[in-house]
């Protein structure tokens, strides 16, 4: 059984927030997107943030935004995980 460190689902799940901010047309027009930038968590652990925004199942429909919090890539596997579907014309 794994668990998820509380303040890296913390940022995740604030970070999931900040990418929904943008509409579906906003994000259309960008998708599939990703990237990775440095962050700090609530607790103010220096991490890394992924963020993807992809197709769900076909092109031009709803948009899978995806979140990944962890603490250097040789820790990926044990970040904490965020996602949201963004429904098409939302």
């Amino acid at each position: 059984m794994s668990t998820t460190d509380p303040d890296l689902q913390a940022m995740a799940d604030d970070e999931i927030l900040r990418a929904l901010t943008l509409s579906w047309r906003d994000l259309s027009r960008v998708t599939p997107w990703g990237d990775t930038f440095d962050g700090l968590t609530p607790g103010g652990r220096e991490v890394q943030v992924e963020r993807n925004y992809l197709w769900k199942d076909l092109e031009g429909g709803d948009i899978l935004v995806e979140v990944v919090v962890f603490a250097g890539p040789s820790r990926y596997d044990q970040g904490a995980r965020a996602s949201r579907t963004l429904k098409r014309g939302v």
